[in-house]
């Protein structure tokens, strides 16, 4: 194994370790949720999303030794700054739902959307982080087959996740019309 194959497992290994913190948030804000009266929603797809990103971990890294990619700085260069990106819009988006932030679909009965921070440009802010995610983690190392399985994978289950997503927030309340005008997940000129 190369040195930047190295460094591309430590990096993999350092993204792993931030998601199993923010499972750790995650349950503590579920936790404050269920107290103010919350529900869960649509949980049938969640292992197949935990299974998914799990398995981005692994492969991602396996397919850069396994198959001897190499670091391409003109491609890997780019995909680190576009990692980095999706970590600051996930933690602008954590930030600004705070507890109500959380890995699941949970409905608050009668709360009125988040509409402040990334939401007043999109509905969904955080699966724009988790589409580049997938597609340029793997990048990062020429892992190129790994890229484009799991952003089609990823773009299969985010169809579903955004449907269950989209009908519990309607459920709860005010969501249509505080989104209805808001592109879902590349802002526009008029948002």
């Amino acid at each position: 194994m190369s040195t930047s194959h190295w460094i591309f497992c430590a990096l993999v290994a350092a993204v792993a370790v931030e998601r199993l913190f923010e499972m750790r948030v995650a349950k503590r804000h579920a936790a404050r949720l269920v107290a103010r009266g919350g529900y869960p929603v649509g949980d049938s797809h969640f292992p197949w999303m935990v299974a998914l990103h799990t398995a981005l971990l692994i492969a991602a890294p396996l397919e850069a030794v396994v198959l001897d990619r190499p670091f391409t700085p003109w491609l890997g260069w780019p995909m680190v700054v576009a990692v980095a990106l999706t970590m600051a819009l996930r933690y602008w988006v954590i930030a600004t739902l705070g507890d109500r932030w959380t890995t699941r679909v949970f409905v608050v009965p009668d709360e009125k959307p988040v509409t402040g921070g990334p939401y007043r440009f999109l509905r969904h802010p955080n699966y724009l982080a988790v589409i580049v995610e997938v597609a340029a983690l793997p990048l990062v190392h020429g892992a190129w087959l790994v890229a484009l399985v799991f952003s089609a994978l990823n773009a299969w289950l985010l169809t579903v996740r955004i449907r269950v997503e989209e009908e519990a927030l309607e459920r709860a309340g005010a969501y249509r019309d505080a989104f209805d005008a808001k592109p879902r997940l590349l802002p526009s000129a008029k948002s």
